[in-house]
């Protein structure tokens, strides 16, 4: 019996010592975007890009129109 009291001993106070187990870690909630003044600048770039686009295409579509007129 005083074989098994020492290791016996030991195991509880080590588990006496351990740490206890982390609660759940819930993920941070997301934060809300802030603008910063760059966003306005993008927007109207953004718009810029778009209207080129239309312009492009309306020319190109000139273009051929020209084109089939005169063949």
């Amino acid at each position: 019996m005083k074989r098994f009291a020492l290791p016996l001993a030991l195991l509880a106070t080590c588990a006496a010592c351990s740490k206890p187990p982390q609660p759940a870690q819930q993920p941070p909630a997301p934060q809300a975007r802030v603008s910063t003044p760059w966003d306005e600048m993008e927007a109207q770039k953004k718009k810029a890009q778009d209207v080129q686009k239309v312009v492009d295409k309306q020319a190109e579509d000139q273009r051929k129109a020209v084109e089939a007129q005169s063949q």
